[in-house]
Order: C-alpha cells, then structure tokens, then sequence
C-alpha cells in the first residue's frame, strides 16, 4: 500500500468520454488540458464498440459479446463487434502514445464496472446476465483478466505514467435496490446483496495492485462507504448531487485518505461560472464538516460532472480547461 499512500494524484482530470471520433484529436485535447493528469478518452459518437459498454465487452477475455437490436448480448465466439471495438481502443491508446511521449505522472484508464456490466450485457435468453448469478461471477472474473492485459499493454506503450484505473459503475445503485429492469420490462431484477456486490468489485479493483482505483457513479446515494470497503482510493462522483445526508460518509472518507473526485463542472453546453464559482460548493462542504481548508487541495480532484459525449467539441475543450482553472482556485485559496 505505500506505493497508493505517497501517490501524487493530479488537481484535476476528465471523467471518460469525449465527443466526435478523432482520437488523436481527443488525445490532443486531453493532454493539452491535463498535463499533470491527463486521460485515455472514450469516443462513444462513432458507434457500437465505442461505447461503453461495448468497449469493456472488447476487453472481456474468453467471453465476447455482439450488437443485438435491443443491446449487447454475450456470444460464443468473437465477431465484428468485438474486433471493432478492439480495433478502436487501439486507435485510442496509439493516439494517447503520440501525445504523452516522455510523460511521467498519474494517467487514467477507465472501464465499465462489474456489476453496470452484468445490467448491461444480455445472456442468450435476453434477460440481463445481472438474472443469473453464474454469469455474474464469470462475467467479473472475466473483466478482472482482460484489465490485467489492459493495465500492462498501457504500462508498456507510456513507461512513465503511474496508472490510475477507474471504474464506471452508473448503474451500481440501481443493481443494490432491485431497480434494473427484465427483459418484459414489466419487472425488476432482485436486488443483489451488498456483500456480493462489495466483494465482486473488491476482486475487480484488485488487478491494480500497484496503483490507485477510483469508481464513479454520476447517480445520486452514491454508496460511499461500500466503495471504500471494497478497496477505492477515490470516488468520483456528480456534486450537485450530493446532500446533506452524504456528510458523515464523506468526513469519513477524507479523514481515511479517501481521494475525493468532485464533479462541479457541467457535462453538457451551457454557460460556465468563473473557476472559483465551480468550487464554492466544495469550500462549503468542507466547512460544514470542519475538515481542514488546508487539506482541500490534497484530496479533491476536479472533474465534469460527467463524460463530456454529449457536450459540442468547443465546449468539451472549454470545461476541461475549466476544470484545471477551478483545481487552480482551490488550491491557492482554499478558504
């Protein structure tokens, strides 16, 4: 763990996705906004595999997974889906290459979750393989291989970076209260126990054994104290979400070293505040807590509120420069 504990997390970075499909553009973009921080981006507008999902099923190993009209269902052998949205992660980590060439520092990586996965991904029966606990585990054991080949291929192509792996789990508090829906859609799935679900992402988190790992959730009760039970160095989360009832678990998590990655700028157009603006809220909270001011600029990171897919490439660029300013702001004047 000593190798988490001394990490030098940058002040501010993206979540995933970005909009358009140029990837050296994206590449650019990201680098270019982020020197201390930057990100492999998710490019989702040019289709099936470049989703996320679909991009996460690329890197599933020994399962493969195929567009049907109503989603991605597992198949038996690898297909056009798959070699595509291989074929596109390639294109991205060539692209992030060129872009960090002689970079030493944190670099992100995200991918779906195990359990978004499992709500996501259809068995050959439709239902989503969340409905069969055999194919949960399999599906988690699975992606726990295909991040280790991930984690060492990015290893190889940028030597300096110090990896940071990020899991996407927007649907993980919907798996927790039974609200994923059949096939029918006239029902919902049951509701997973809270040790399953803690113990498959332990085991999933686990592949990075050194580096750190963040989960995001941009859905509101994100489940704070789960995460960190199950082994994230950092949470990454929509801000204006929070409440008042998220205090207590978020002072715990601070005061346990948890990283805090505070979405406060908006994923989609629209007008953007100055810097400080973007982070008064989290000068609030850490007041309200009565938390350190000292201590913001150590344990938050500055992000979207989101992935950026749906937001016009001008803006996309403009928050991502934002977020840097915001961090900026926080550290110089923390009160």
């Amino acid at each position: 763990m000593s190798e988490k504990s001394d990490f030098r997390w940058g002040p501010a970075t993206g979540v995933g996705s970005m909009p358009g499909g140029d990837a050296r553009e994206a590449a650019k973009t990201v680098t270019g906004s982020f020197e201390d921080f930057p990100f492999l981006a998710e490019l989702p507008a040019r289709g099936p595999g470049a989703d996320m999902i679909g991009r996460t099923a690329g890197l599933l190993v020994d399962l493969y997974a195929r567009v049907e009209p109503s989603g991605w269902r597992i198949g038996d052998r690898p297909g056009r889906d798959t070699k595509r949205a291989r074929s596109w992660l390639g294109e991205d980590l060539d692209a992030l290459e060129e872009f960090t060439q002689g970079y030493e520092g944190p670099l992100k990586v995200q991918a779906v979750g195990p359990w978004t996965l499992a709500a996501a991904l259809e068995l050959r029966n439709g239902e989503a393989a969340l409905s069969d606990p055999g194919a949960c585990r399999d599906l988690a054991g699975s992606l726990a291989e295909g991040l280790r080949a991930h984690l060492a291929d990015v290893r190889r192509r940028i030597p300096g970076a110090r990896i940071v792996l990020q899991l996407d789990e927007p649907s993980l508090i919907a798996v927790l209260r039974g609200q994923i829906k059949t096939a029918s859609e006239y029902r919902t799935h049951r509701a997973v126990d809270r040790q399953l679900v803690e113990s498959a992402l332990r085991d999933v988190l686990g592949v990075h054994e050194d580096g750190p790992v963040v989960v995001h959730s941009c859905a509101p009760d994100v489940p704070f104290a789960l995460l960190r039970r199950a082994g994230a160095d950092a949470i990454s989360f929509d801000f204006s979400l929070l409440t008042e009832r998220d205090d207590e678990t978020i002072g715990e998590a601070v005061e346990a070293g948890t990283k805090l990655f505070a979405g406060v700028v908006p994923g989609v157009d629209g007008p953007l505040s100055d810097p400080a603006g973007s982070v008064m809220g989290v000068r609030t909270l850490w007041r309200r807590l009565g938390l350190n001011p000292g201590s913001l600029a150590e344990s938050v990171v500055v992000t979207p509120s989101c992935g950026l897919a749906g937001a016009s490439p001008a803006y996309a660029r403009a928050a991502l420069a934002h977020c840097a300013r915001a961090a900026r702001s926080l550290a110089d004047n923390p009160e």
